[in-house]
C-alpha cells in the first residue's frame, strides 16, 4: 500500500523522466562556452586539445549503456539508477577539482559512464509503466523536453560564467544530480517485478551484439548512425571555436547555439509527426543524407571564395538546413537498426546506442581536432560522413551489393 501511495502521478512521472535525460544534454551543452576557460585554467597548449573534454563525455556513454542494462534487468531500475547517479556525481567531484587536462579527462569518462544509465534506464521505466498508445504519448512529451535542453543550454553555461569561475558549472550538475536523485528515491516505486527479472549475464550482451553484427541491417544502420553521430560531434567540438574565436561571437554564441539546436529538434519532431507517415523511414534517411552530402559539397566550393571563412549568414545557413537533415537521421536511423531486435529489444536498444556512439567518437573527434580557423574542416567532415552514411544505408537496404 505505501507504494502506491508514493507512486508519482503522470505530471510529475514526466517531468522527472523528462529531467532525467535532459541531464545528458545539460552536461554536454552547458560546457561549450566554459572550454576556453578551462583550457586556459589547466594550461592546455593547443586550442583544439579542450574538444576532448566534449568528446570523452560521449566515449563514456557508449561504455556505460552496455553496463546499465544488464544490471537493471537483474537487481531493478532503482538499484541501477542509483549507481548511475553516484558515479556520475563522482566524476563531476573529480572534474571539479582537477587541476590538469588528463584529469579533467577522466572525470569526464566517469560522467559519461553515469550519465548513460539514467539516460537508459528512463526509457525502460516509461516502458515498465505504459504501454501502447499511452507510452507513445509520455515519451513524445520526454523527448520535446530533450529536445528544448540543448538549446537553453549553453545560454544556461553563459550565465553561471557571467557570474562565476567555470567550477560553477559542475557545482550546478552536482546539486541538480542530488536533487534528482532525492527525487528519484523518494516517489519513485521499483517498477521491474521480481518475475520479470533476469539473471546477471553480460554474456547475454555480448551475444545479442554478435547477433547485431551478423545482421546485415542492423550493422548497415548502425553504421549510418554512427556516421551521422560523427560530423554532428565533430560540429559540437568545432563550434566554440568556430563561433567565438574566429567570427568573435562571444557571449552571442549561446544564442546561435540554440538556433542551430532548434534546426535539429524541429527537423527531429517534422519528420515523426509528418514526413515519415507519408513517405517511410528508409526514403526519408536516403533522402537526408544525400542531401546533407550535395550541400556541403556545394558549399566547400563557395569556401574557396572567401578561403574558408564565408561571411556567418551564409554559414548559419548551411548549418541550419544540414543539421535540419540530421534531425531527420537520427531518430530513424535508431528505429531501422532497431527493427530486427524486437525479441531483444531492451539490451538491443543499448548496445545499438552503444556500438553507434562509439562509431562516432574517433570520427567526432578527428574532425574537430582538424579545426584551423576556418569552416574547411567541418564541411569536408559533412561531407565525408554524409558520404558514409548514405552508402551504409544502400549496404543495410541491401541496395549495393
Amino acid at each position: 500500500m505505501n507504494q502506491t501511495k508514493k507512486e508519482p502521478n503522470q505530471k510529475e512521472f514526466i517531468i522527472l523522466i523528462g529531467l532525467m535525460m535532459a541531464l545528458v544534454a545539460l552536461a554536454i551543452d552547458m560546457m561549450l562556452p566554459a572550454l576556453p576557460l578551462i583550457g586556459e585554467q589547466l594550461k592546455v597548449v593547443d586550442k583544439n586539445d579542450n574538444q576532448l573534454i566534449i568528446s570523452l563525455l560521449f566515449l563514456g556513454i557508449a561504455f556505460g549503456q552496455l553496463f546499465y542494462g544488464p544490471i537493471s534487468d537483474s537487481y531493478g531500475r532503482k538499484p541501477s539508477i542509483y549507481i548511475g547517479f553516484s558515479i556520475f556525481i563522482f566524476g563531476t567531484l573529480l572534474s571539479l577539482f582537477s587541476t590538469s587536462l588528463p584529469l579533467m579527462l577522466a572525470g569526464r569518462f566517469i560522467q559519461g559512464f553515469g550519465i548513460a544509465g539514467p539516460r537508459i534506464i528512463s526509457v525502460a521505466l516509461v516502458r515498465d509503466r505504459f504501454g501502447g498508445a499511452e507510452m507513445a504519448k509520455i515519451m513524445s512529451v520526454v523527448m520535446a523536453i530533450f529536445i528544448i535542453v540543448p538549446i537553453l543550454a549553453p545560454a544556461l553555461g553563459q550565465l553561471i560564467l557571467m557570474f562565476a569561475a567555470w567550477q560553477y558549472i559542475f557545482i550546478f550538475f552536482l546539486f541538480y544530480a542530488i536533487f534528482l536523485l532525492a527525487w528519484f528515491k523518494i516517489r519513485m516505486p521499483e517498477s521491474l517485478s521480481n518475475e520479470d527479472r533476469h539473471e546477471l549475464s553480460f554474456s547475454r550482451v555480448f551475444n545479442i551484439m554478435i547477433g547485431i553484427l551478423k545482421n546485415r541491417q542492423s550493422l548497415g544502420y548502425i553504421l549510418a548512425a554512427g556516421f551521422t553521430s560523427s560530423l554532428f560531434l565533430g560540429y559540437l567540438n568545432s563550434s566554440q571555436q568556430l563561433f567565438q574565436d574566429t567570427y568573435g561571437l562571444g557571449d552571442n554564441y549561446a544564442f546561435v547555439f540554440a538556433l542551430l539546436a532548434l534546426s535539429v529538434g524541429v527537423g527531429s519532431v517534422l519528420n515523426g509527426q509528418v514526413l515519415v507517415k507519408q513517405f517511410g523511414m528508409i526514403k526519408m534517411v536516403k533522402f537526408a543524407s544525400i542531401s546533407i552530402t550535395s550541400l556541403s559539397f556545394l558549399f566547400i566550393l563557395f569556401l574557396f571564395q572567401f578561403n574558408g571563412i564565408p561571411p556567418l549568414s551564409f554559414l548559419l545557413v548551411f548549418l541550419i538546413v544540414s543539421l535540419f537533415f540530421t534531425g531527420i537521421l537520427f531518430g530513424n536511423l535508431n528505429a531501422l537498426a532497431m527493427k530486427p531486435l524486437g525479441h531483444v529489444a531492451g539490451v538491443g536498444s543499448s548496445v545499438v546506442g552503444a556500438l553507434s556512439t562509439l562509431i562516432s567518437v574517433p570520427f567526432g573527434i578527428y574532425i574537430g581536432l582538424s579545426y584551423n580557423n576556418t569552416v574547411y574542416p567541418l564541411v569536408i567532415g559533412f561531407i565525408s560522413m554524409g558520404m558514409f552514411c548514405y552508402f551504409a544505408i544502400l549496404w543495410a537496404s541491401k541496395k549495393l551489393s
